[in-house]
């Protein structure tokens, strides 16, 4: 059941994994995390912790550097309102 878990096979749904299996097996349960699933460790049979993944640092935006790039990008010759219809209709027919 822990190799199957482990390796993706068998259910999605997210399995209990003993804090025993979880010392042997940590390396393999952090990639299974970062794949997207979240794992409950359990001791004596009871859930004591969960591993999920880490949200991802995010990056300041460098104001003045997106003022510069929107600076010599030209101007669309639509407005955006008709933009979108004639993508809209374009993509229909």
């Amino acid at each position: 059941m822990l190799y199957d878990h482990l390796h993706g096979h068998g259910a999605p749904e997210m399995n209990p994994v003993s804090l025993a299996d979880a010392k042997t097996h940590l390396s393999e349960l952090v990639d299974r995390v970062e794949a997207g699933d979240s794992i409950d460790i359990t001791r004596r049979g009871k859930p004591v912790a969960r591993l999920t993944a880490a949200a991802a640092a995010r990056k300041p935006v460098d104001a003045a550097r997106l003022r510069a790039l929107t600076a010599v990008m030209p101007l669309q010759a639509l407005e955006a309102a008709e933009l979108v219809r004639s993508m809209r209709d374009d993509d229909r027919y």
